[in-house]
């Protein structure tokens, strides 16, 4: 079955979350993008702010200070994304150092200090806001306004982020300090990681970002269909009120409007699932 990119259905249901349940939001001078065919009103998006370059070649500038190896023990400054080890500070084992030199061999374990300094814009106070770490070598605390903005995350080639919606100082200076530890305190991130059949590497190696969303917001949604023409969706929608009516379109490759589904949420953070049965007339295969 062939329908309109998700990128549709999300709008659609951003859009239709949000008249629901707090008009005035449509009115936030965020930067807005248009739906696709169909949609009508503008539709608040995500907005994104890099507090970090977006990749090796495009980087900034943040404070820096490493506590082993190379140019340690004093503040200076790093590129970030970057590892420490590449910019001249720390030490360098290789993965299987073990093999080489035996099991008594002694990896470098330094941490590095990271602070940055950011702005908020006071248009986001009135929406949810999120620190996302594409990937930090490894175990990684993160600070906002001297306040942990959760716990310790530990492990370096996956994505994490916190909700800090409550600790930035909308419109004003914000202080963002983040410990990279190189080597985890968990010893099967060590033995997944760290030990393999490559350099060891430390610090935050891709970039950091702001994210905000409107509120409410679907950060998460599950959509599958079958070939007989029923159309299913399982939407997340953290903390919205109980009563939301959430709305579905579902529009054909002309867009077309196939057929629409609706369902009421039942508040907290219980997902909201949706089902249609369409035409098989209108139904691509």
């Amino acid at each position: 079955m062939m329908i309109r990119p998700l990128s549709t259905l999300f709008s659609m249901l951003i859009s239709t979350l949000m008249i629901a349940g707090d008009p005035g939001l449509k009115q936030d001078p965020c930067q807005v993008e248009e739906g696709e065919a169909g949609a009508g009103d503008p539709v608040p998006v995500r907005e994104v702010i890099y507090l970090s370059g977006t990749d090796k070649d495009h980087t900034e500038t943040w404070e820096f200070f490493c506590t082993g190896g190379r140019n340690s023990g004093v503040w200076t400054t790093i590129q970030v994304p970057s590892c420490w080890e590449q910019q001249g500070f720390g030490s360098y084992n290789y993965g299987r150092d073990y093999v080489t030199y035996g099991r008594g061999v002694r990896y470098a374990d330094e941490k590095g200090l990271y602070r940055h300094r950011f702005m908020v814009p006071d248009s986001w106070k009135r929406r949810k806001v999120r620190i996302v770490f594409e990937g930090s070598m490894t175990d990684t605390e993160v600070k906002v306004n001297g306040t942990r903005a959760g716990e310790i995350h530990r492990g370096a080639f996956y994505r994490f982020s916190y909700d800090i919606s409550g600790l930035l100082r909308f419109g004003e200076e914000n202080l963002l300090e983040v410990t990279v530890s190189k080597q985890s305190q968990e010893p099967s991130v060590n033995s997944a990681e760290r030990y393999a059949d490559y350099w060891i590497f430390g610090g935050i190696f891709r970039p950091v970002y702001l994210e905000a969303y409107p509120l409410p917001h679907i950060p998460q949604a599950a959509v599958w269909g079958t070939a007989s023409g029923v159309f299913h969706a399982r939407v997340e929608l953290p903390s919205v009120e109980a009563g939301t009516r959430v709305e579905a379109r579902i529009l054909d490759q002309a867009g077309n409007l196939a057929g629409t589904c609706s369902a009421v949420a039942t508040g907290g953070n219980s997902p909201v699932s949706l089902q249609a049965t369409l035409q098989l007339s209108l139904i691509h295969i």
